[in-house]
């Protein structure tokens, strides 16, 4: 997280120095002159981060890059996805969280969110650390939720693809039975496809079993980040 808020920043910096020279911007407001910022900003840092981590474009990184907005109002998104983003790794901080764009990927692994062999049911440990973010997507519901379910590549691949649906399942009844709305998720099993270390040896294999989420704007946030820029 640290590292890509650098990278971020330095971005902004220097689109800002572009923007303030223009005559153009001199005659926005104040959200406009921000947001547009932010919106040019997270379409450089997404086209960076979706070339060096969106590879497979399946999983979470793909659906986040996806949602783009664009424009002004994706500016706006995108300064209300960083406030969520920086919450959500203050609240875990052993997750990895990627703002990328105008959403967050989310990785889950096994230091977070933990099943036991062959099962989908949570245990004890990763439904306190699941319990950490209830709040943080209660202070933010005008988003949707994309869950993905992995495994490494132990076992037939057809078992894996059926488990990690199960377990990204269990995870959104989860959070379902903690108070976050059903309509704001979509859940799917990607069982052993886009590994993101090498199966070959026991640590590799720990990091591939993981969850990933997209998070992203649903219409009402779009909608009131367009109406946002126009006052």
């Amino acid at each position: 997280m640290k590292k890509i808020s650098i990278v971020a920043m330095a971005t902004i910096m220097i689109i800002g120095s572009m923007f303030t020279s223009c005559e153009a911007v001199k005659n926005t407001n104040k959200t406009q002159r921000g947001a547009g910022i932010g919106a040019v900003a997270g379409a450089v840092l997404g086209g960076v981060l979706g070339n060096n981590l969106g590879k497979g474009g399946k999983g979470a990184m793909g659906a986040v890059l996806g949602g783009v907005i664009g424009g002004v109002a994706g500016g706006v998104i995108g300064n209300k996805m960083d406030k969520q983003a920086r919450e959500i790794d203050a609240a875990l901080p052993g997750a990895e969280v990627v703002r990328v764009g105008e959403g967050i990927k989310l990785v889950l692994n096994e230091n977070a969110v933990r099943f036991d062999t062959n099962k989908s049911s949570l245990t004890a440990a990763a439904k306190a650390n699941l319990d950490k973010l209830v709040p943080v997507f209660g202070e933010y519901p005008d988003t949707n939720i994309t869950i993905y379910g992995y495994t490494d590549s132990t076992g037939p691949a057809d078992y894996n693809l059926k488990l990690s649906g199960e377990r990204a399942a269990s995870v959104r009844n989860y959070l379902n039975s903690k108070g976050v709305s059903s309509s704001r998720f979509q859940v799917t099993g990607l069982g052993i496809a886009d590994p993101i270390a090498s199966n070959e040896t026991v640590e590799g294999r720990s990091q591939n079993r993981r969850v990933e989420f997209a998070i992203t704007a649903n219409e009402k946030m779009i909608k009131d980040a367009e109406a946002e820029v126009k006052n």
